[in-house]
């Protein structure tokens, strides 16, 4: 199941990454749009990569989930505070963003990890 979720959270990345980034360029103050943009699509090509580590095994699939799981929630509150500024006028909630980059930090950091740990 962890290759189809990756490949549908990619095209989901994907998809809003297109969207923001275009209405970045287009929308009144949109620069966060187009940041919030850039760093899906940057995940969408991350998540297809993870699609096809889950493949590779039952025992890479606990941490390349966890891997997942950082990065959806990471992009969810730092790309989800910037859009809400923009679109509500208002954030998530104090300290959404920095939140999100943190958790995209320590998904990313345990990836490389993931790749230093002997393989079971």
């Amino acid at each position: 199941m962890m290759p189809r979720l990756a490949l549908a959270l990619a095209g989901l990345a994907g998809a809003l990454g297109v969207i923001l980034s275009a209405m970045g360029a287009h929308y009144p103050g949109g620069a966060s749009l187009g940041t919030a943009g850039t760093f899906l699509l940057i995940h969408a090509v991350a998540f297809l990569a993870l699609g096809t580590l889950a493949g590779q095994g039952p025992g890479a699939r606990t941490p390349i989930s966890a891997v997942a799981l950082g990065w959806t929630l990471g992009l969810a509150l730092f790309c989800g505070d910037l859009a809400a500024r923009i679109f509500l006028g208002t954030r998530l909630f104090p300290g959404a963003a920095p939140a999100g980059g943190v958790i995209l930090i320590l998904a990313w950091a345990g990836l490389g990890l993931m790749a230093l740990l002997p393989r079971r």
